[in-house]
């Protein structure tokens, strides 16, 4: 018997996507991780486009530029208590559900959405994290994605600081940590296949583990 359930956290770069779609391929599991936004949109009754903005932060200062052209201006040319506008309405405890909700139907890779946070402790979950240092991670979309050294490492840098926002945000989680997971896979070195590989036999040996064998 394989786990029933494995979810993937990836950073930006790390191939995580590559590795859970061949996870799934592999055990005849579906994929998830743009349907969970899709879901969570048809019951919000909005586009997906808004729900997935809610998994996104921009950054201080572009919420403080975003904040004052909803408020009157003052005639000595301040604006008049300007406030941070808030985080998407209530989108986070709905894409949370669809997460639970999804890996109690069982067979599924689910990726991203800081899903190995909110299912820990389920019966047959493999945690997993797919991750790299941000140098191979930025090298990796220069390769693939044909983006320019300087863009990629601003990509990384982002993705990087709103991968923390979220967990904070979601989860309350304040540092994340290895043993928040089963398996930690660095793809610096092994590539995303090897990786791959290595959640399968995971996955697979997980239930012997338990029994004993």
């Amino acid at each position: 018997m394989t786990s029933r359930i494995i979810s993937i956290s990836r950073s930006l770069g790390a191939g995580g996507e590559e590795v859970g779609r061949t996870v799934a391929k592999e055990l005849g599991f579906r994929y998830a991780d743009e349907e969970i936004i899709v879901e969570a949109a048809q019951k919000a009754g909005v586009s997906p486009e808004t729900v997935a903005q809610a998994e996104y932060t921009p950054g201080l200062v572009t919420r403080i530029l975003e904040s004052i052209g909803r408020v009157p201006i003052d005639p000595e040319g301040w604006s008049a208590h300007a406030v941070l506008p808030p985080a998407t309405p209530g989108y986070e405890t709905l894409i949370v559900r669809i997460v639970q909700e999804t890996a109690k139907e069982g067979n599924v890779v689910i990726v991203a959405h800081g899903a190995s946070i909110p299912l820990a402790g389920t019966s047959g979950l493999l945690r997993v994290l797919v991750t790299g240092s941000p140098a191979a991670r930025a090298e990796r979309l220069v390769r693939e994605a044909g983006m320019g050294e300087a863009e990629a490492k601003k990509a990384i840098d982002e993705s990087d600081r709103q991968r923390q926002g979220y967990l904070r945000r979601f989860y309350n989680l304040r540092q994340e940590l290895p043993t928040h997971y089963d398996l930690v896979v660095n793809t610096d070195i092994l590539t995303p296949p090897l990786a791959a590989r290595l959640v399968l036999a995971a996955a697979r040996g997980q239930h012997e583990m338990k029994a004993g064998k």
